[in-house]
């Protein structure tokens, strides 16, 4: 019997107003920057397929992974930008950073509020992303995070997606069974495969095939 459900964040509860480049291209103009943001979306998908996958370790990781995103920033910058100075790359890399914990910056998708409205009175509801501590700020400014008893993130857990040790010391934490908690997610690899390594069943969030509404459905 389904006691909780665990969520991802990215494209599950919510989504970037605009592409990474945009974004990033705004991150620019205001340290004076100007940079193309086509470029920028290529290279931060080229950047992030480049960003090696990362052993558990036992405990969070080093200064809630600042220090992996600022990697991944000097990889996109490589590609889009390869002649900044170093302290145009600083100014950019924590500007960057702020603007990603931004309200603005995120949206959530228009069911959510809805659904979690009505499924937390049902079971408990925790959310289970490769994020860092800036998602609980963004969910407080979405107006959700009330909706949530835990928030597992993936720099304080000590393990990422797609390694099932993230969701098995999340429910760890519960004390609850994997064939207890139902798991949402919309990533066929970092949340369907992962997750159903780890013995959770899943529900396949596909937004162009279905929505939060349908788990709503499938649990009444």
């Amino acid at each position: 019997m389904t006691e909780a459900i665990f969520f991802d964040a990215v494209g599950t509860l919510f989504y970037l107003t605009k592409t990474v480049g945009d974004h990033y291209a705004l991150v620019g103009r205001e340290v004076a920057l100007t940079l193309d943001a086509k470029q920028l979306d290529r290279a931060f998908f080229t950047a992030w397929e480049q960003m090696p996958p990362r052993a558990a370790i036992d405990g969070p990781r080093e200064n809630d992974d600042k220090g992996w995103w600022r990697e991944l920033i000097d990889l996109v910058l490589d590609q889009a930008a390869p002649s900044l100075s170093e302290l145009d790359r600083d100014n950019f890399f924590e500007v960057a950073y702020e603007h990603f914990a931004e309200a603005s910056v995120w949206e959530a998708y228009p069911e959510v509020f809805g659904v979690l409205e009505k499924l937390q009175p049902r079971f408990q509801l925790a959310v289970i992303s490769n994020f860092d501590g800036r998602l609980r700020l963004i969910l407080e400014h979405l107006g959700i995070s009330k909706f949530f008893g835990h928030v597992f993130v993936s720099s304080e857990i000590g393990a990422d997606k797609p390694d099932p040790e993230i969701y098995r010391r999340a429910l760890k934490f519960v004390r609850l069974k994997p064939d207890q908690v139902l798991y949402v997610g919309d990533d066929p690899d970092r949340d369907w495969k992962a997750a159903t390594a780890a013995d959770l069943p899943v529900f396949e969030l596909d937004r162009k095939k279905n929505s939060l509404r349908d788990l709503l459905a499938l649990l009444e």
